[in-house]
């Protein structure tokens, strides 16, 4: 995938071997969230995501610059952690890699997308309303790591059809 002047984004499916630098990515990218008490990822809930689903990273002159987790739940598809090194923000990252996942779960058999986005992140919603998702509701907002004092947070379903 290529962005004009921009090298060529090479994205593939995540293996073990890529876990630190992706973990580093998605705490770095995810470190404006002040209201996490603690960081978004660690070796622990990055493999058992691993586990339960996929992550596609995205890699610049063989070093990886975004990341992205696709969860495949039968016919609808669920996508997460959406992390684009902070370094690389502004390229337009953010789109090839939701469109890579879009990709992925079209091939494996999926008919929408499904994402949850954090109250306390105002700015998502119009950004993902760019990329064709539309808000389905709201649902409880059940973080690995709790929230700091005084925080109060729902997540925002937005869907995709494929």
């Amino acid at each position: 995938m290529r962005d004009g002047s921009q090298r060529a984004l090479q994205i593939r499916i995540a293996t073990r071997a890529d876990t630190p630098v992706m973990i580093a990515i998605v705490n770095e990218a995810f470190s404006i969230e002040d209201f996490i008490d603690g960081t978004r990822t660690d070796e622990t809930r990055m493999s058992g995501l691993m586990e339960k689903g996929t992550f596609l990273v995205g890699e610049d002159g063989g070093r990886i610059v975004a990341s992205v987790y696709c969860e495949i739940r039968g016919e609808r598809a669920y996508m997460g952690m959406l992390a684009i090194d902070p370094a690389q923000q502004g390229r337009g990252l953010g789109r090839l890699m939701t469109e890579a996942a879009e990709d992925y779960c079209r091939k494996n058999g999926c008919k929408f997308l499904d994402i949850a986005v954090l109250s306390l992140r105002p700015e998502l919603p119009p950004l993902y309303r760019k990329f064709g998702f539309v808000e389905t509701g709201t649902e409880e907002f059940k973080p690995s790591v709790p929230l700091k004092a005084g925080y109060e947070c729902y997540a925002i379903k937005m869907s995709k059809a494929l």
